[in-house]
């Protein structure tokens, strides 16, 4: 706001600011504002700011006389605000200031604004004494310790404008109050969207920790209720795009170190999650990208609380998801040290708290794929059978006492088809053909009980599948071109329902390949998870 050099001396400010060089950066934040405040309305409803005010760096032209701008300045000011420091004090600028202006209006307000020291130190001494006697100031404390910015603004707006202090006060608290019911309205109606618009203004400044919250548990039903729900329906693309939208919410947090351990937590579970979806469509370097970024975090949670079972589960699921990428591609070597420390850290959490089924869960998963892995060349028949038969056991038990639970009879459906093929491997085929045989029962059931929940289906497809190789494998053909037939049926059904599939594409090749020709050789993976 420079005032041009031809500019008529009768402009008026509200106020000139005086201050000491060492004291800019605060008294611009000053100028700033006072001169955005606005006065109350008048009774015609209209609402004046609390401008020009005078600050001479921002105000004065570039002509060379610099002191007669000021007298000019000075003389058409209606108060003077000063701010008060050491550096104030020794200023003979600022005591010029202060004594030309009580010359000129000896009856005007001079505002004091302490930002630094004491008053006996920050004071300029024209300050204190005017018309020959002491004089006391009207003062704003800005310092912490003092009235705060807030209080001290308020007091100095009081001061110029002449208005009671408890009013403005007021005033201000109202507006204030009004800013946090309109924030809180807002955040309570995009907590009602959240699950599709899950960033929407979480940069908001106010409410942010609320906003935080509300979104985090947002994330935590995408990767439960609504993450099921999907899995349900079986399209893969609506899967990602959750995701992606939901990482969205991290990415916003660029120091992902600064972030509490529960917030990491719930980030890997996201990353596995993601790298699961991947792992289905076919991606597998993107679902071993994702995989191994979720598994620094769990195990540097799990370093900072060994102890903590929320930790061990976490990083056991990890453990579990960087196994499966090499187990896919046949690679025994690398597979083992990642499920062998799932089945270690399972272990940990079944003996800390035995009772717990969820516990037993996961040691079952984890002796499922031990028992998967054993069947992997070099064959090992005998740890086969062992893992094969403590899983079915513990998967069975679990199924048995919540046979509401379509996940926990999938879970035991693998397992039965595990246990068939180490017990083919061991030489035992008339015991395979009859755990298959069970598995396709109990799966044909779970279909017919969910027959629009595609992983009743798929478990299914899985089953009629294994049951053909099994025949296959012992020579009886015909039997398997049979089940290849009654898998075929299936898949096409679950390829009409997601044709993007890459999973149940290739489920439905191999059992084209059965039929075609039900003495080919091969190994369906059952996904023990």
């Amino acid at each position: 706001m420079t005032r041009p050099a031809d500019e008529p001396a009768a402009t008026r400010y509200r106020a000139f600011i005086s201050y000491s060089h060492a004291d800019d950066r605060f008294s611009r934040w000053l100028h700033r504002r006072l001169e955005s405040y606005r006065l109350p309305a008048d009774s015609n409803g209209r609402a004046e700011r609390l401008a020009p005010v005078f600050l001479d760096r921002a105000e004065l032209a570039a002509g060379p006389d610099l002191s007669a701008q000021v007298k000019d300045a000075l003389a058409a000011s209606d108060a003077l605000v000063v701010v008060c420091s050491p550096a104030a004090a020794a200023s003979r600028w600022v005591a010029q200031e202060i004594a030309l202006f009580r010359e000129r209006h000896p009856d005007s307000p001079v505002l004091a604004a302490l930002i630094a020291g004491e008053p006996d130190e920050a004071f300029p001494a024209p300050l204190l004494r005017h018309g020959g006697a002491d004089f006391e100031p009207l003062a704003a404390d800005f310092r912490k310790e003092g009235d705060g910015r807030r209080l001290a603004l308020i007091k100095i707006m009081a001061g110029l404008t002449g208005l009671p202090l408890d009013r403005l006060v007021q005033r201000d608290a109202q507006a204030r109050q009004r800013r946090v019911m309109a924030v809180t309205a807002a955040a309570s109606l995009l907590s009602v969207v959240l699950a599709f618009l899950l960033m929407t203004a979480l940069r908001e400044r106010a409410e942010a920790q609320r906003q935080r919250a509300d979104a985090e548990g947002m994330v935590e039903f995408m990767l439960t209720d609504l993450r099921d729900r999907l899995k349900g329906v079986g399209r893969l693309e609506i899967m990602e795009s959750v995701n992606r939208k939901a990482m969205e919410h991290y990415a916003s947090d660029r120091n992902l170190a600064d972030l509490p351990a529960d917030m990491l937590q719930r980030r890997a579970r996201l990353l596995i999650a993601m790298g699961e979806d991947d792992r289905a469509a076919g991606k597998t370097a993107q679902a071993a990208q994702d995989f191994a970024e979720a598994y620094r975090v769990t195990a540097d949670l799990l370093a900072r609380q060994p102890d903590n079972p929320e930790r061990l589960f976490n990083h056991a699921q990890s453990e579990y998801w960087m196994g499966s990428v090499p187990f896919d591609q046949g690679d025994k070597a690398r597979t083992r040290p990642h499920w062998s420390a799932y089945l270690d850290l399972a272990g940990k959490l079944v003996a800390m708290e035995p009772g717990k089924l969820e516990w037993q869960r996961e040691l079952g998963y984890a002796q499922a794929n031990m028992c998967a892995l054993a069947q992997f060349k070099p064959v090992e028949p005998d740890k086969a059978l062992d893992h094969c038969g403590k899983a079915s056991r513990v998967a069975g038990d679990i199924a048995r006492a919540h046979p509401d639970d379509l996940a926990a009879q999938i879970d035991y459906a693998s397992n039965i088809a595990w246990h068939a093929d180490a017990s083919r491997l061991a030489g035992k085929g008339d015991a395979a053909v009859t755990l298959r045989q069970d598995q396709v029962s109990l799966t044909r059931t779970l279909a017919d009980r969910y027959p629009r929940d595609m992983r009743a289906l798929e478990a299914l497809l899985k089953a009629e599948i294994g049951l053909a190789m099994t025949y296959s494998e012992l020579g009886q053909l015909e039997p398997a071109r049979s089940a290849a037939r009654q898998a075929l049926e299936v898949s096409d059904r679950l390829v009409a329902q997601d044709p993007d599939n890459e999973r149940w594409l290739t489920l439905r090749k191999r059992a084209n390949g059965l039929i075609a020709d039900p003495a080919s050789k091969g190994k369906i993976k059952e996904g023990t998870r």
